[in-house]
């Protein structure tokens, strides 16, 4: 059977989602609790990777199993097996044809930052940070430039191993609470560091360092050189994907009303 999992999880024990040989990823622990769980080998396929230090907040995996278990089951039994900081939310059985990456409409990030001339405490690792003040309508005007389906190629990383640089940003929401912003992106699919990059220009304009104009010339550029260097990876959080309705999986976790 066909067996797909909501996980959230601090990344910042972690190199990355993907599994590695070291074992100090979230797929690798994620897959031997499941293995220890179900007491067979069990392998994953997730909605959308993410890099050392990234935070997950719905991550959306599936896998074929032929234990049969309870939906309940296979959230209590397997986060028994898991560290503090990875937690599966909630279980479903979707049609066997299902897959967490392929049938994904939409992805989405937050990135929580701290404007504060002093560096985080109790929330480092969770949040980024940055000690010149920022001003919300530069950043609202520079982020609309980059809204519609571009070639992202001035923000992917040189390692990106997406076949098209080609996707479509169909939103960017900027909201500033107390010393802390909140940015949301939604975008057909993301390159590998795309939205830390997206976020390095749109604080290189919050800042007053380049102007909202400025946001649309690297993008046209088409040339990773000419863009703001890569934001800190601390802030960001795998809000999840979307799914088609019928499908009934949820877009919510416990883990998204904790942020902010």
């Amino acid at each position: 059977m066909r067996v797909a999992l909501g996980v959230a999880y601090r990344g910042g024990a972690y190199f990355g989602w993907q599994s590695q040989p070291g074992g100090q990823t979230v797929q690798d622990h994620l897959e031997q609790a499941l293995s220890r769980f179900a007491d067979e080998p069990i392998r994953t396929l997730c909605a959308g990777r993410t890099d050392a230090g990234v935070h997950g907040l719905n991550q959306v995996v599936h896998f074929d199993t032929s234990r049969e278990r309870e939906p309940f089951s296979w959230v209590r039994g397997v986060n028994r097996y898991l560290p503090a900081d990875i937690a599966v939310q909630w279980s479903a059985f979707p049609p066997a044809d299902f897959h967490a990456r392929n049938h994904a409409r939409a992805r989405r990030y937050a990135y929580l930052l701290l404007e504060s001339p002093i560096r985080p405490a109790l929330e480092a690792g969770a949040v980024g940070w940055v000690f010149r003040p920022l001003d919300l309508e530069p950043m609202q005007a520079g982020a609309a430039r980059l809204i519609g389906e571009h070639d992202f190629s001035s923000f992917r990383a040189a390692e990106c191993q997406a076949a098209s640089p080609v996707k479509t940003l169909r939103t960017v929401e900027i909201a500033r609470r107390g010393a802390y912003w909140r940015f949301e992106f939604e975008a057909n699919a993301f390159l590998h560091h795309m939205v830390r990059n997206l976020m390095g220009g749109l604080l290189a304009v919050g800042q007053g360092i380049r102007d909202p104009e400025w946001l649309g010339e690297v993008l046209a550029a088409r040339d990773r050189s000419v863009a703001a260097p890569t934001f800190a990876p601390d802030g960001l959080y795998f809000v999840g994907p979307r799914y088609d309705a019928e499908l009934a999986l949820p877009e919510r976790t416990p883990a998204m009303d904790w942020l902010p």
